[in-house]
């Protein structure tokens, strides 16, 4: 029998689908979830689960940004065959998210164990939703949001992919969180933060869904919850990201602290009366 039913796959595929791109934690919310519908969040094929459903929510990015995309790799392949097209900040780009995601793989190959053990506790969830409050509201004060897309470099880039290390190693903390903040702390504007973010989670997320691929199917899984749950993930990701798009345009990140910052409150509380068992 599937430790996840189908009916759980879809709840989770909308819990993943909303929270993945907005900087208030897929994996926190997930493993809330997973906990108060009796999962237990630490089996490995429940993690397998949770990384195979994120494969839904990238696949809406690709869609999304599909002409940025193209526009991209193309840069990259002409770039790789003429040394003239080397120029193009769209070949540089590339580059630099492939760089800037080298640090993230290193990392979760080395703390599998440990990611996947002590630190998939809920107790670390609702202190990393706290803690990843202020680090959002402090980088949203500091920044001066007076660079675009087209000036950011290979620092930034490795920066904020970089950044996605803490998301990894502290669940709740969030990695379009940690990603967005960077991006702030380094002057980009709220547009450029959250598109880079986009960019940067690309390979990282898409990695981990197909590393975790076998245990989700080998370890109590079934195809059905895993199709069910990674389809609802794509079209409630594709919806998230055009509204996030839009939303931060015109306003700041206070609204997505303070809900943090309740969510962590309130899963202490549920944690300290028993209801929930990390």
């Amino acid at each position: 029998m599937s430790v996840i039913s189908v009916g759980q796959a879809v709840v989770l595929g909308a819990v993943e689908g909303v929270t993945e791109f907005l900087p208030v934690s897929s994996t926190g919310h997930l493993k809330i979830v997973e906990g108060l519908m009796g999962i237990p969040v630490d089996d490995d094929a429940v993690v397998g689960f949770s990384a195979v459903i994120q494969v839904g929510a990238i696949a809406a990015v690709l869609v999304y940004f599909f002409k940025d995309i193209v526009r991209i790799v193309s840069a990259w392949g002409r770039g790789l065959r003429d040394r003239g097209e080397r120029y193009h900040h769209d070949y540089k780009f590339a580059w630099w998210v492939i760089c800037a995601t080298i640090p993230i793989v290193a990392v979760g190959l080395a703390a599998k164990p440990l990611i996947e053990g002590p630190l998939a506790s809920l107790w670390v969830v609702a202190g990393s939703l706290i803690v990843g409050s202020g680090v959002m509201w402090a980088a949203d004060q500091m920044g001066r949001h007076k660079r675009g897309e087209d000036d950011t470099s290979v620092k930034d880039a490795m920066l904020v992919g970089s950044s996605q290390i803490l998301a990894l190693l502290f669940p709740g903390f969030s990695r379009s969180g940690a990603t967005m903040s960077t991006a702030l702390i380094l002057d980009l504007d709220r547009v450029a933060a959250t598109r880079l973010s986009f960019f940067l989670g690309i390979p990282a997320l898409t990695g981990a869904g197909l590393y975790e691929l076998k245990d989700a199917l080998g370890t109590g899984v079934g195809a059905a919850p895993l199709a069910v749950g990674t389809v609802v993930s794509f079209v409630v990701a594709y919806a998230s990201i055009a509204w996030l798009l839009k939303f931060v345009a015109k306003h700041s990140f206070n609204a997505f602290v303070i809900y943090r910052i309740v969510v962590g409150v309130l899963l202490f509380g549920l944690l300290g009366a028993g209801a929930l068992h990390s």
